[in-house]
């Protein structure tokens, strides 16, 4: 019942905000008539509409009136009525007030058979038309009260091209009901307060420089601390889990990735080739597995070895297209958290169970929330896929018993594997409730044949290992990301760039307060002592803003005491202890890495 409610829930918001598209289109052209329209879907939190303005812009200041008059519209309950055309007869009404853009769109949809048998869909509601397939509300009055707005205009090619005019696109945000509006509106303020690119400057952890290159972000020395905190993380967990570490070169000969596949299928994502020693081709890599299988193929294995796990913190470039670039949320070079598994068939289902533990002991120590499961399969009709249909079949049903078996909830999606095997896709959302895949982890059925990756059987014979990709905790690039914006800047103390502020309340206290950050050093805690010239509560002040989250002041009275008062990041009341107590509970803070940036 659940399940039919809220897909019932979706539809009408898919017709809602398509409605609206037409409602908005119709009210801008009762502005600008002469207006030529372009398309005007629904999106993921409302719609837009693209027009070209033939001269006579329109802005930000025309919103409200645009406003106004849709609102007048959804008074006047028009009702959605549908037709179809021919292409002669919609190039006829189309040109009546010359609608190119549309013409050359439903010429498109005939001549590759989109149109649908019955013709081009046309939707009128009052005195506006528009070429459309629908679906849209009964009538306008459906529209819920002071469910939308109009939100921003920006600049936007014909189909995406920037070879084609630029049209004007309107936005607008539309929910079911005035309170999910406004409750959309508060999540997207927080998270343009806590957008990682905007805190990542403020609080000094990366930045971007043209002169180095788009989509290459440096890490300053605050976010050099960040990475290093999860990576030793990672380190110890998988040293636990019995994983070997080994180290691969970040550039290799093209041969490799011809072997292994990747230049058919991803020669777009990759770095162009580096010509050398005559006509020779070099790649930056963009994966580090091909590196590990040399690594298992360079000795003999039997079955007594395996499962064998290899892992690596390894440097790797993508050539991601300009436009899909985003801080640190997808960058062309990265640094992946990545790990292969080489076992047997009867080890995939115990390997799969301990990385799908692993990845959640990482987003609950982390605070991440509930993340969703993501099963990703081939298309048996597209030829991204290696075509072996039975091994396909094998490997996902693999996969899926796993997850079942672990009583985890899956989705599946067709055609979104990688093109060796079955994956599993660890899907998170953001502060605005959007969905990101933070990580996957990768059935490999194709590539251990094609390096020739053997083993030894119990049974003497030769047999070829399974492997298994994984990442759980992503790149640091896109996991760090997450967290800037989870937390608001604000790591935990095990994390954080600076653990400890010492606060002096005078000037006469300042020899102890170097004694203290001295001692705090000596035992690896990154510790400062203020020495500005700033008001004792500015400098209470500026250590909030730079979210450190732990303040230890020191007046007259905790030097003579040998105690400190200590104000924590999300706790209310501050305390004052003695320092060798205090220091002892820092190393608590640390060694169990407790999330003390969450008011429990």
């Amino acid at each position: 019942m659940c399940s039919v409610l809220a897909s019932e829930k979706q539809t009408f918001i898919y017709r809602l905000r398509h409605s609206l598209a037409h409602i908005m289109a119709q009210a801008v052209l009762q502005i600008r008539p002469g207006a030529k329209m372009a398309f005007g879907p629904p999106v993921e939190s409302g719609f837009y509409y693209d027009f070209d303005f033939q001269g006579e812009p329109l802005g930000e200041r025309d919103l409200e009136n645009v406003e106004n008059i849709m609102r007048r519209i959804i008074k006047e309950k028009q009702p959605f009525a549908q037709a179809y055309k021919t292409l002669d007869e919609a190039r006829a009404f189309l040109a009546q007030t010359d609608q190119n853009y549309k013409i050359e769109y439903a010429e498109e949809l005939v001549e590759t058979g989109k149109a649908g048998g019955e013709g081009l869909g046309f939707y009128t509601n009052g005195p506006f038309t528009d070429m459309c397939e629908g679906p849209h509300l009964e009538h306008t009055g459906e529209v819920p009260k002071a469910c939308f707005k109009l939100d921003r205009i920006s600049g936007s090619y014909w189909r995406g091209d920037e070879k084609r005019p630029m049209l004007t696109r309107i936005y607008g945000l539309a929910f079911e009901t005035k309170d999910a509006l406004d409750d959309f509106i508060a999540r997207r303020k927080l998270a343009m307060e806590r957008d990682h690119r905007k805190l990542g400057e403020e609080l000094d952890l990366f930045m971007m420089d043209a002169e180095v290159g788009v989509g290459l972000p440096m890490w300053m020395p605050n976010g050099a601390v960040v990475r290093d905190e999860l990576e030793q993380w990672a380190r110890e967990s998988e040293f636990r889990a019995g994983y070997q570490r080994v180290s691969t070169p970040a550039i290799t000969r093209s041969e490799l990735y011809h072997r292994s596949g990747h230049l058919p299928y991803y020669a777009e994502s990759m770095y162009p080739p580096m010509i050398v020693d005559e006509n020779d081709e070099y790649y930056l890599r963009p994966m580090n597995c091909p590196h590990h299988h040399k690594i298992f193929g360079a000795r003999p294995r039997s079955y007594r070895d395996l499962p064998l796990r290899l892992a690596e913190y390894g440097n790797t470039y993508r050539y991601e297209k300009h436009g899909s670039l985003a801080g640190l949320l997808r960058v062309r070079a990265m640094c992946m958290n990545d790990a292969h598994i080489y076992c047997t068939p009867e080890q995939v289902e115990g390997e799969f169970r301990a990385i799908m533990a692993m990845y959640r002991m990482y987003y609950d120590h982390l605070r991440m929330g509930n993340f969703r499961v993501r099963l990703s399969l081939h298309d048996p009709k597209s030829d991204k896929f290696v075509g072996n249909e039975e091994a396909w079949n094998r490997s996902e049903d693999i996969v899926r018993t796993v997850l079942a078996n672990l009583g985890i909830e899956f989705e599946e999606e067709t055609g979104e594997a990688a093109f060796y095997g079955p994956k599993v896709d660890i899907q998170v959302k953001n502060l605005l409730g959007r969905e990101e895949t933070v990580s996957t982890c990768q059935l490999d059925f194709v590539v251990a044949e094609r390096f020739n990756l053997e083993y030894t059987g119990n049974d003497g014979e030769k047999k070829t290992p399974y492997i298994i990709h994984r990442a759980p905790l992503s790149t640091h690039e896109r996991m760090i990301s997450f967290l800037i914006e989870l937390y608001g800047g604000a790591f935990p103390t095990w994390m954080a760039p600076m653990q400890v502020q010492i606060v002096p309340v005078k000037d006469e206290v300042l020899p102890c307060a170097h004694e203290i950050a001295g001692r705090l050093r000596g035992g690896l805690f990154r510790a400062h002592v203020d020495e500005s010239s700033e008001s004792f509560n500015k400098k209470i002040r500026n250590a909030v803003t730079h979210k450190i989250p732990n303040i230890w002041i020191l007046g007259m009275k905790e030097m003579e005491n040998r105690n400190i008062t200590w104000r924590r990041y999300a706790v209310q009341e501050q305390q004052t202890i003695p320092l060798d107590d205090a220091i002892a509970k820092l190393e608590v803070l640390r060694k169990d890495r407790v999330m003390d940036n969450f008011a429990e």
